[in-house]
């Protein structure tokens, strides 16, 4: 399932440079917070999502209704949110059309039982899931907006969102074999294969952007495999795994909220102080930075699987741990100060 969604994805990528190019989908740097100097095309997480979708449709085992079920829940969300990313990178939208459309997709696995049902209470192993009832829904909601809008945010440098999305494939696989869940092995697999068939076009110097039609689909999918493998386990705790499993761009996220909020702007509006920015502020070039950057994620992912092997309060006290090493990293790299050259 790997190698399938591998090679559909490397094939299909020159196919879909093409096409930007025919549309006019292209990424012309018109603000500094671009890092790139010259027109590049678009679009490029359209060969992802075919080699995900393909591969999904030819290999999940047919067997089981409750599992196809979700699994179409997956793949109608996922292709509806890449429709919206695509008109996105053709003619942008405003942020609060993409947050209604991002909105309905979530929706869209709810309505399939794709779903935070339960969470993990580190301090009792009698009753040790809690029943949210009606709160699943918001719940679901916050988190797969949340992801989707992180993986959107971190797609700032050449090869760092496909890449991110890999180490996070190969964590939440890990963690979906301990747990027992093979669709979302499976899932996973596929995934990590289309990212990376795509990443060598994508990587420094690119040839072609992902897009939010690529950037906006891997946070999706990856926030619903993420329930499927890691949330929905009585052996990981539901808040600590999935949060360090998908780390970097959740992280990146929170602080850039928090920034803009100290600096009284508005938490949606774009900067140029991500961790990425700074890194290259700090005289590394974008491949050294995107390699940092793999290599915080690496950590974080041997931290998941940590917490979901050790499970309770342990999980918890990693979570902790990094949260406060995060933060603590995050003030001496200047990620709190407001930048000169951020851009209304």
């Amino acid at each position: 399932m790997f190698l399938t969604a591998l090679i559909i994805s490397a094939a299909a990528t020159p196919l879909v440079m093409k096409l930007a190019k025919k549309i006019g989908a292209i990424d012309v740097p018109e603000d500094n917070r671009r890092v790139h100097k010259f027109p590049v095309p678009l679009i490029g997480g359209l060969a992802i999502y075919l080699s995900f979708i393909i591969s999904v449709i030819v290999f999940i085992p047919k067997s089981s209704y409750v599992l196809n079920n979700q699994v179409m829940g997956i793949i109608l969300g996922s292709t509806f949110i890449t429709l919206a990313g695509l008109i996105d990178d053709i003619k942008p939208l405003r942020a609060r059309n993409k947050f209604i459309l991002q909105i309905i997709a979530a929706t869209i696995l709810i309505f399939f039982d794709v779903r935070i049902e339960f969470l993990t209470n580190p301090f009792s192993n009698i009753n040790s899931m809690i029943d949210i009832g009606w709160l699943s829904i918001p719940a679901t909601l916050i988190w797969i907006v949340g992801v989707t809008n992180a993986f959107n945010f971190i797609d700032g440098l050449d090869g760092l969102a496909a890449g991110e999305a890999v180490i996070s494939c190969a964590t939440l696989f890990i963690i979906s074999k301990m747990n027992g869940r093979e669709a979302a092995m499976l899932l996973t697999a596929a995934l990590a294969g289309g990212a990376l068939g795509f990443l060598p076009y994508n990587f420094h110097p690119a040839k072609i952007f992902m897009g939010d039609t690529g950037s906006q689909f891997l946070g999706f999918v990856l926030a619903a495999i993420s329930i499927q493998g890691a949330i929905k386990s009585a052996t990981a705790i539901a808040v600590a795994v999935p949060v360090l499993a998908l780390g970097l761009p959740i992280y990146d996220t929170l602080i850039s909220m928090i920034r803009r909020y100290i600096n009284n702007r508005p938490v949606s509006e774009a900067d140029k102080g991500h961790l990425h920015h700074r890194l290259l502020e700090l005289g590394l070039n974008q491949k050294q930075a995107v390699l940092i950057m793999y290599a915080i994620s690496t950590s974080l992912g041997i931290c998941a699987i940590l917490a979901a092997k050790l499970g309770g309060l342990i999980s918890m006290l990693i979570l902790i741990i990094v949260l406060g090493l995060v933060l603590f990293f995050a003030k001496r790299l200047g990620l709190f100060r407001k930048r000169k050259n951020d851009e209304d």
